[in-house]
């Protein structure tokens, strides 16, 4: 029996719809506010002491209203973001996200359907933005996918198919223990570190991967990778895929991929792609050709909040072989049983929750439909290589003054550097660039990372960015030596 105080029927909805209305309203000019002026406001800033406070007290047991949470959350969580969507955020590897992705985020919430399977239109709308993807990348038309939270789980996805398919005998009945040898797979030492704890947690351990060596321009030393799979299964190991990266995360470069499509093909492994950077780059026409082979591939992870823009998550994954696709995650216990000829919402065959872990899955396709119907997926290419133009023009800046230098070649559209004003030891030109990275973000004017490479540490500048523009990158320039000068006094 409900309280006094509870009113009959309650629900979670409204108590008055005008004001939520009204709030709603309030929030989206807010929202269009906040985008639109976003390069008027520092790029970074720290959360100060009283609002870590604050988010560290406990959950109201009372209403407290909408209104109420709205204003606490414009005064304690809108102005302390990560900084992605400003125009000199080039940390990580992150997009901005779009408005009208916003919104279908927004849109998808209001619908809220779980999209693991069943009769109702948002499996439709996945499987069409999973087909554009396909056609995109130039794979075959029945090939598989899914959409992800990101990278990480595309590529575990895409591994997992691949130990599964490609190891000799039924992995997902027997499980590893019954594996001939240690089941290996290969990628160069530039790879994204999610691949490692994709092998490590399919059981391989972290001996499992095997790590090739590079060239001089990152990309992986195909002669090596063919000498470690020889005398691998010399050793008895048993090799079953190949990892080749389409923009590694440190410095961009694009692995050889016909070159690895045809050694796949000769020693009969699974060809895997890690396009988390840059398959989407294949729609730039000052990439593309980099790309060529990234069809031939037997599964290809791409992440479409990041040179993209989807707000996240929206990653995805393509498998060549639907039926492998399948057949690796499907199980349909006694409860969710369905007939293809059946009628009502459980009906149909197709169900996304036999394509990956998840049965509960948010709409993510409708963001990712909605931009791509907004913007088309030529002018996505076009800001695309716009970023790669834009890496080069950096680069030209910093070989034209003295105290700046590039660390590593450009490759896509990454840029390491580091100030160097002669003169000091390795240490202390380590920590005078430490200092000055933190410099650059604590006083808000733009925010690359970091990463060391052949030992030498280096501000890091990753332009997925689609509001920068050339006066963002003469600023970060003027003011990365500004304050290495100043640091030097």
């Amino acid at each position: 029996m409900s309280s006094t105080n509870t009113p009959p029927y309650e629900t979670l909805d409204p108590e008055n719809w005008d004001e939520m209305r009204a709030l709603a309203h309030r929030m989206i000019d807010d929202a269009v506010d906040y985008i639109q002026n976003v390069a008027e406001r520092p790029v970074w800033q720290p959360v100060p002491a009283e609002v870590r406070q604050r988010l560290q007290t406990p959950a109201p047991q009372l209403p407290e209203g909408a209104g109420h949470a709205y204003a606490e959350f414009k005064r304690d969580i809108l102005p302390y973001p990560t900084g992605n969507i400003h125009p000199r955020f080039w940390g990580w590897y992150m997009g901005n996200g779009t408005f009208m992705g916003a919104m279908g985020d927004f849109m998808a919430a209001i619908m809220n359907p779980n999209v693991g399977g069943g009769n109702h239109v948002a499996p439709l709308v996945e499987q069409q933005v999973i087909a554009w993807m396909r056609d995109m990348l130039g794979m075959p038309a029945g090939s598989s996918g899914l959409l992800t939270s990101g990278g990480s789980m595309a590529n575990f996805i895409g591994i997992t198919v691949a130990r599964n398919t490609n190891c000799g005998y039924d992995v997902r009945h027997l499980g590893v223990r019954a594996a001939p040898g240690p089941l290996t797979v290969y990628a160069s030492s530039q790879v994204h570190s999610c691949n490692k704890k994709a092998v490590e947690t399919l059981g391989l351990g972290s001996e499992g991967l095997r790590s090739i060596a590079v060239t001089a321009d990152y990309t992986i030393d195909i002669d090596a990778l063919q000498r470690q799979i020889t005398a691998d299964r010399a050793a008895g190991m048993v090799p079953f895929c190949v990892i080749g990266t389409a923009g590694t995360i440190n410095t961009g470069a694009i692995d050889d991929l016909n070159a690895l499509a045809d050694l796949c093909a000769r020693e009969k492994l699974w060809f895997h792609v890690d396009g988390a950077i840059g398959a989407v780059a294949i729609l730039a026409n000052n990439v593309k050709s980099q790309l060529a082979g990234l069809e031939r591939a037997d599964s290809v992870a791409l992440d479409l909040h990041k040179w993209m823009h989807i707000p996240f998550e929206a990653g995805c994954v393509l498998v060549r072989s639907e039926s492998a696709h399948r057949e690796a995650f499907s199980l349909t216990p006694e409860y969710l049983a369905r007939e293809v000829e059946a009628k009502g919402l459980a009906s149909g065959a197709f169900w996304f929750s036999d394509y990956g872990l998840q049965l509960t899955r948010q709409f993510r396709a409708l963001k990712v439909w909605l931009s791509i119907k907004e913007h088309g997926l030529e002018r996505f290419g076009r800001m695309i290589a716009r970023n790669v133009e834009q890496a080069h023009y950096l680069g030209r800046l910093i070989e034209q003054h003295a105290q700046l230098e590039l660390t590593a070649p450009i490759g896509l559209d990454i840029v390491c550097y580091r100030f160097n004003p002669g003169g000091l030891s390795a240490e202390k030109l380590e920590r005078l660039n430490r200092d000055l990275l933190a410099e650059l973000q604590e006083q808000g004017i733009a925010a690359p990372s970091h990463t060391t490479l052949n030992g030498v540490y280096c501000m890091r500048v990753a332009i997925a960015n689609h509001r920068s523009r050339n006066e963002d990158f003469e600023l970060l320039v003027e003011e990365t030596v500004r304050i290495g000068r100043g640091l030097l006094n």
